[in-house]
């Protein structure tokens, strides 16, 4: 970016919301199914229908605005947003204009530096969706499926905080955890079930005024949402440096290019003509109500990082990555349940178990052991019955039979650890009685060799020594 220059970037998230049925029909709610299969005739507009409000619609949007800090709105309304697409049937779309079930609150993004940085939010407002409209399946012709019409949708609404591509990706993140956290949402963009538009303008730094903002949609990736935004910011400055005009319009996002082009221009408030929509009563949320929801929170993010990096005294790494998915959080929390040493039980579930999902592309409810049985592992390799490569072994064999118990697949492979003190000790001696020469290299500052003198041994006890008590006999041998 110019260094004369800076980007003033809000974003719009919408989420699809994880309820059985549409906002206002009983049709179903579910991805992947064949197209112009879950209609129903509210949904489709037809004369005479009336719309009902699911109600899991403002359960949700209330659980998003406490996770964020927001006001619930107690007395809430609907209105109709009309304007005219193939793959909106009624011709206007049921919406909160006047009264978003949450207004205010924040999010909070961890920058590149480390440095902690709220983006306020402006609104959490209730929706419908639009049908999809196909162009690449035909050569001539638009295809419609009308499945995602009528889709309750929570629209998130940031105030202008964001300044660079990177911050409106991390911002994303955290929005999708939030959501899967709260089960509200799968957040799966790729899908589009968390889609995402981009208010972008540039001024000169110190400006006061906003530059003219223009809206980039179709980002099917939260990649592809930083690499729009920046190509943006970098298209209106070089317009800025020649004199150009920077046009309100909406633009489109071609991902193979990895470049901008113009779709229509910018509608206003006022194009939409905003009226209350009639055939809905308003919608008024009680405290009691409120206080239900809050109690039903789960732990959320942040506050299970704070509790992993201050509590725990785990790195904002192990944090990090323990956090980012809640399925992943939830094990984690069942393994510290039966054990108190925490980096142990961060290291098995940040590389064993997580490598074992990998490499069989599953989720962790088809993880074939309990957190339990993980602290089992470990508490084996604490009481010295075990060593870590030990360790890998039986993990390895038990997730083949997750029925059996530890010490029984532990014997069976023949790795507890059963060399006595005096026995390590002979062992450790007849090792360097038969190796003087390295015994004198190492006398003579030749450190290395103290691995060498452990294999050694290890060798001769066939793994059954603990390493910590060998590592102590050896360096008493050699001092």
């Amino acid at each position: 970016m110019n260094d004369k220059y800076e980007a003033v970037i809000g974003l719009e998230v919408h989420a699809q919301l994880k309820t059985k049925s549409k906002a206002f029909s009983p049709d179903g709610n579910a991805y992947g199914e064949l197209p112009n299969t879950l209609i129903h005739p509210v949904s489709l507009g037809h004369p005479g229908t009336l719309p009902v409000l699911n109600e899991k619609s403002p359960e949700y949007g209330v659980k998003l605005g406490l996770a964020c800090s927001s006001n619930i709105t107690r007395f809430n309304t609907f209105s109709r947003k009309n304007y005219f697409y193939a793959d909106l049937p009624k011709g206007y779309q049921i919406t909160q204009f006047d009264t978003p079930i949450c207004t205010g609150g924040f999010v909070e993004i961890t920058t590149e530096e480390g440095a902690k940085k709220k983006i306020n939010l402006t609104r959490i407002h209730m929706e419908e969706d639009s049908g999809k409209s196909i162009h690449d399946q035909d050569p001539f012709h638009t295809l419609i499926d009308l499945n995602r019409a009528g889709v309750p949708l929570l629209e998130i609404v940031t105030e202008p905080d964001l300044r660079t591509g990177r911050e409106a990706y991390l911002y994303l993140m955290e929005v999708r955890k939030l959501v899967r956290y709260l089960d509200i949402c799968d957040g799966n963009m790729e899908e589009g079930s968390l889609r995402c538009d981009a208010n972008i303008s540039v001024r000169l730094k110190g400006a006061k005024e906003f530059g003219q903002k223009v809206e980039v949609k179709n980002m099917n990736s939260m990649r592809n949402v930083q690499r729009a935004i920046e190509h943006e910011i970098e298209r209106q400055i070089a317009a800025v440096e020649a004199g150009e005009e920077i046009f309100h319009e909406t633009r489109t996002f071609n991902a193979a290019e990895g470049t901008t082009t113009a779709m229509r221009s910018k509608e206003d408030a006022n194009d939409y003509r905003y009226f209350p929509e009639p055939d809905l009563l308003p919608l008024v949320i009680e405290d009691e109500y409120i206080n239900g929801i809050r109690e039903q929170l789960p732990a959320l993010p942040g506050e299970l990082f704070e509790k992993y990096t201050k509590k725990l005294g785990l790195s904002n790494y192990d944090a990090g990555i323990l956090t980012e998915n809640k399925e992943i959080a939830d094990y984690f929390e069942g393994v510290i349940a039966h054990t108190r040493d925490y980096k142990s039980a961060a290291n098995w579930v940040m590389v064993n178990v997580k490598s074992y999902l990998n490499e069989l592309a599953i989720e962790i409810d088809r993880f074939p052991l309990k957190p339990a049985q993980i602290a089992e592992i470990i508490a084996l390799l604490n009481d010295g019955k075990i060593n870590s490569s030990s360790a890998k072994k039986l993990f390895a064999a038990w997730v083949e039979s997750p029925a059996k118990n530890a010490v029984e697949i532990a014997e069976e492979l023949d790795i507890i650890q059963s060399a006595g003190k005096d026995e390590i000790e002979t062992m450790v001696k007849a090792v360097f009685d038969n190796h003087p020469d390295e015994v004198a290299r190492f006398k003579a500052g030749e450190k290395k060799l103290q691995g060498f003198f452990m294999g050694q041994v290890m060798k001769v006890a066939k793994g059954k020594a603990d390493p910590k008590k060998l590592n102590q006999l050896i360096q008493k041998y050699l001092s």
